[in-house]
């Protein structure tokens, strides 16, 4: 189950990479607000019933706070010295991938997160993954370079999500006591990506709170009903 949930994200990136193949022109931007909306919205709810409430049962609020403040303040460095489109898009599915690796390990070792809410945070990357695939392959086709390549690139994007995943997962003697802390930290990244990526991009579709919110409800519903 745990690698199924590490590769469910990745495969948005191939699928939103794949459009290089079909669409000639830009991704609709319409469409792409609309994706960004509710991947945001799932995300941040996720960030709060799957990452951060189990980090506050586990390891109580200090633990948890600190942990959302280290994560913050890591992706603001990182977000602030790449500005690069590839490179920032490749270092910010890092803490992703970690993040589905720590809710999965959460599920395993102290069974105080459903597995429900695990996949949803999956799946909640990949739709953000669908359009961050075409933000990178679309471009570079368009710049010249080939159809094959361009693919390439957006999926070697998407890539580090499953391998940081995989060897979080690796490291779990490391990780389990630490967890708290990096339950914390997953959630701190999750919302600067939702805060300092998504939104902003989606808010170039007047209804990108309407979708925002379906995305969050979605996302709290299945976890209060499953979880």
């Amino acid at each position: 189950m745990i690698y199924i949930g590490l590769l469910i994200p990745f495969i948005g990136t191939i699928v939103g990479s794949l459009f290089v193949f079909f669409i000639k022109n830009e991704f609709n931007k319409r469409n792409e607000s609309i994706l960004l909306s509710l991947a945001a919205g799932i995300m941040f709810a996720a960030s709060i019933w799957s990452l951060i409430l189990p980090s506050i049962e586990m390891g109580g609020v200090y633990s948890t706070i600190i942990g959302i403040v280290l994560g913050i303040l890591f992706f603001s460095f990182i977000k602030f010295n790449n500005s690069k489109m590839f490179f920032a898009v490749t270092l910010h599915n890092i803490p992703e991938g970690m993040a589905v690796a720590v809710c999965f390990l959460s599920l395993l070792v102290n069974n105080n997160i459903s597995l429900i809410s695990c996949f949803m945070l999956s799946i909640g990357i990949a739709l953000q993954n669908i359009p961050e695939g075409a933000i990178i392959s679309l471009p570079l086709c368009n710049k010249g370079y080939s159809k094959n390549k361009s693919f390439l690139y957006g999926v070697l994007s998407g890539i580090v999500e499953p391998l940081f995943g995989l060897l979080t997962i690796l490291l779990t003697g490391i990780v389990v006591p630490i967890l708290p802390y990096l339950l914390g930290f997953a959630a701190g990244a999750m919302i600067y990506v939702c805060i300092e990526e998504l939104i902003p991009e989606a808010s170039f579709y007047k209804y990108s709170t309407l979708f925002f919110s379906i995305g969050f409800i979605i996302m709290m519903f299945l976890d209060v009903i499953f979880g």
